[in-house]
């Protein structure tokens, strides 16, 4: 069975990856069954929705295949996402509790696990955020909540108006994505990766006990597709498939070991809706790959050392 780490400070105990619903919106009812069911069944209990996946067309998908698989709601742990709207960002108090009544209408849930607020918002007045957090709470419609893309004074900023631990940031990283490790390594040097675009953002999660959760795994970018097959990553995939024929595994699985094998006990969200794949990629949580094998993979995706 897959490996449950606990999520932040809470007492959440989550399978290492979880599974992202946002292409959820492009499958009927009963795909979506199948796809729930494969991640079960490898040990997969944790679900990450946003509001604007598919204009909540996701969420409302999930709901209805959820019913019919006759899975307890306790049994799994259900997380989404507010704050984008069309055109700009929201972290108004109104916003943030009428977007969660959304959320758990389509659904069809009485509470979520775990709520995030999906990108900052400049004009952010951290005492509302909190104000809605603590009604969401007091009102038993969130257990726990925690931010996505958002650096350490954000988070402070937040963490000044409310008293219960943010448990989760949800951060871009993959292995050609990689600013959360490169400046990390390349401390006062005057190259590229030496420059400090996320105010440590790794580190302070670590001392903090915050659940980072890489999403797009698997992108370069999000304008430039998948490093996977790419020939603009040739000495990548040739790494990734050296370490994948030594450890038994799939390609993706090891650019999730890769993911799995940071200390910082890192929860990967993968978006496959396909089954066969969700099943591959699950293999990583059963290896772990060599400190060696991190730093080849992690170079030959063209970064270096000092």
């Amino acid at each position: 069975m897959m490996r449950k780490i606990a999520l932040g400070k809470s007492d959440l105990h989550v399978s290492t990856i979880g599974l992202g619903c946002m292409r959820m919106a492009q499958l009927s009812v009963e795909e979506a069954l199948e796809v729930i069911e494969e991640a079960l069944e490898v040990g997969i209990n944790f679900f990450d929705h946003a509001d604007i996946y598919g204009k909540g067309e996701s969420e409302r998908i999930f709901g209805k295949a959820l019913k019919r698989s006759g899975v307890k709601r306790e049994d799994i742990i259900l997380q989404s996402k507010c704050g984008i709207r069309s055109g700009f960002f929201d972290y108004s108090k109104d916003y943030i509790l009428e977007s969660v009544d959304g959320i758990l209408e389509r659904l069809d849930t009485d509470y979520l696990d775990v709520l995030l607020l999906h990108r900052p918002d400049a004009l952010v007045e951290p005492e509302e955020v909190a104000a809605a957090f603590d009604q969401l709470k007091a009102e038993g419609k969130v257990r726990y909540f925690g931010i996505s893309n958002s650096n350490p004074l954000q988070i402070e900023l937040i963490q000044k108006y409310f008293s219960d631990p943010l448990v989760v940031n949800q951060l871009q990283m993959s292995l050609a994505h990689t600013p959360l490790i490169d400046s990390g390594l390349h401390v006062n040097m005057k190259e590229e990766g030496g420059v400090n675009r996320d105010g440590e953002i790794l580190d302070y999660c670590r001392l903090h006990d915050i659940t980072i959760q890489p999403w797009s795994p698997f992108q370069i970018d999000l304008q430039k597709g998948i490093f996977l097959k790419n020939d603009s990553y040739k000495e990548l995939n040739q790494c990734i498939s050296r370490v994948a024929t030594k450890h038994g595994i799939s390609d993706e699985a090891v650019a999730i070991a890769w993911l799995l094998r940071h200390p910082a006990n890192m929860q990967p969200i993968i978006g496959s809706m396909n089954t066969e794949r969700i099943k591959r990629i699950a293999e990583a949580a059963h290896v772990m790959i060599s400190r060696q094998e991190w730093y080849e993979l992690y170079t030959s995706a063209g970064n270096t050392l000092p």
